[in-house]
């Protein structure tokens, strides 16, 4: 079967990138064709990927790397600009929001890929489509396709979230026209599910959407024995430190980055060098490591993360927090860390959110004191790595006890959970959209006493309840912890294997939805 695959970003890093990858490579395993749209600048280190066509003066050229061609990767030529969801860096492109790009921006862009999309359908002519996000992927195959392929939609949740919700009067008719046409409606959640429907306000939707999570490759992120998974981490800073010695620069930026000034560049580099010194801090031998995974930006919740790592020390010293990632509030979280480290609560107050000034606000006494004093170890005892490729995560996250996502914004699937559930680290997350409903797949395979430390509540205790089920994990007794961790890799190969994701998106865009579960 031929399959088009709608993508329009990149094949690594977040989690819709990783999800079109992964996707991709299951279509393939499973035996099907794949032409997937994408703007990856290297689509060729994917081992998936055959075969790469790129527009040169205006004309297809489809280039194949070996035989036979299972997979060909397409970068439809959009000129200098990339419209995206949430400020992020693209090489060799400018990356700008959809709601900061002009009408004649936004309708270039459209252009571009409507004609590219046609043109791979008059070439291969698929015999079913996949469009991603809820703008522009849809309405590009909508008028692309023109009704002569069926297709579905993967909703992500960051086009609906910071896009059509907060800008509805200028893209919600796009969405729409976008969808009028899909077989069906994939999403990760049902917290996804009821919010797209309130902002389309369509009953129809109802019936054709279906829950479509992501998946995770479990032949890959897998748990391994201590002195394995701790072998793994210092091949991957050896590794990244050569890679750096081969390079004077780590990563070019764009001018429009260079215009933030260098520090705040700097956030969405990509530094072989900084990741191998942060990862030879790492002892996984000696320390016990936590991990969080995702943009560094406000709403991903890594204040209160920092915030509790103290609380975390008071009953495990010997823990370390390792914050991998990147994004534009990397210096204010480093701000945050180094005020609390040097007893500063009025910097580590000034611009923080309600619930951080809560927590700090409230602290009292001799609370106060032992807060203060086990904070002064928070510059040893938490390391940004800065941004690491999916890929090498497989190698982290096995030597993690636990995986931290504390995002306080509605999350569409809890994938980092899911990955680290499947490497046996214990996923705390906060108690709200996709991830409490991946929290409470997983509570289902483990027992009941420990399940409780899941998940925690977004509010003015967050940072003193996520603290507590980090210690209470991390000091429950190791028969407890080694039945949690057998369970947790169970409940992510029955429900989220990417050949099942496969399997549900062909079904979807086939029409056939009576299999499929409805969130």
């Amino acid at each position: 079967m031929r399959i088009l695959i709608f993508h329009g970003y990149l094949l690594g890093g977040t989690g819709s990138n990783v999800y079109n990858a992964r996707l991709a490579a299951a279509l393939v395993e499973l035996g099907h064709e794949v032409h997937l749209l994408c703007q990856d600048r290297q689509p060729e280190q994917q081992a998936f990927v055959d075969a790469t066509g790129d527009w040169e003066g205006g004309t297809l050229c489809v280039r194949a790397l070996r035989e036979p061609v299972r997979c060909t990767a397409y970068r439809p030529d959009i000129g200098g600009l990339l419209p995206v969801y949430v400020m992020d860096r693209y090489e060799g492109i400018q990356a700008r929001p959809f709601a900061e790009c002009s009408e004649e921006e936004v309708d270039r862009y459209l252009a571009a890929n409507v004609a590219a999309v046609r043109e791979v359908t008059e070439l291969v002519k698929p015999d079913m489509a996949l469009a991603n996000h809820l703008v522009m992927g849809p309405v590009i195959l909508a008028r692309a396709l023109a009704g002569e392929v069926p297709y579905a939609v993967k909703v992500h949740g960051s086009a609906l979230e910071y896009t059509v919700k907060p800008n509805r009067e200028r893209f919600l008719g796009l969405a729409r026209e976008g969808l009028d046409g899909a077989n069906a409606v994939l999403v990760g959640s049902h917290h996804t599910a009821a919010s797209l429907w309130e902002a389309l306000g369509d009953p129809v939707l109802v019936e054709r959407t279906r829950l479509g999570p992501p998946g995770v490759d479990i032949a890959r992120f897998a748990p391994r024995a201590q002195a394995e998974a701790a072998e793994a981490v210092r091949g991957l800073g050896t590794r990244l430190r050569v890679d750096a010695s081969g390079s004077s620069v780590a990563v070019d930026l764009t001018a429009a980055e260079m215009s933030h000034g260098g520090t705040e560049a700097n956030a969405f580099a990509r530094d072989d060098l900084a990741a191998a010194t942060a990862l030879e801090r790492l002892n996984p031998g000696q320390d016990r490591l936590v991990a969080f995974v995702g943009k560094l930006i406000v709403n991903k919740g890594v204040d209160l993360l920092i915030a509790a790592w103290p609380l975390v020390l008071r009953q495990v010293p010997e823990a370390k927090l390792v914050v991998v990632g990147f994004g534009a509030d990397r210096e204010q979280l480093e701000r945050l860390l180094g005020a609390l480290a040097a007893n500063d609560l009025e910097g580590a107050t000034e611009g923080a959110r309600r619930h951080l000034r809560a927590f700090l606000g409230a602290l009292r006494g001799i609370e106060r004191e032992r807060y203060l004093s086990d904070a002064q170890a928070l510059s040893e005892r938490v390391v940004f790595t800065g941004r690491l490729d999916h890929e090498e995560l497989i190698e982290l996250l096995p030597a993690c006890e636990a995986l931290v996502v504390p995002s306080t914004f509605p999350e569409a699937f809890g994938m980092v959970a899911a990955e680290g559930a499947a490497c046996g680290a214990f996923p705390v997350s906060a108690a709200h959209s996709g991830l409490a409903e991946v929290s409470s797949v997983l509570a289902r395979y483990i027992p009941a006493e420990v399940a409780q430390w899941l998940s925690f509540a977004v509010d003015d205790g967050a940072v003193s309840a996520l603290g507590a089920c980090l210690t209470d994990w991390l000091g429950a007794d190791p028969e407890l912890r080694a039945r949690t961790r057998e369970g947790l890799v169970e409940a992510v190969c029955e429900h989220w294997s990417w050949e099942r994701v496969a399997r549900g998106v062909i079904a979807a865009a086939s029409g056939e939805l009576d299999d499929l579960a409805v969130p």
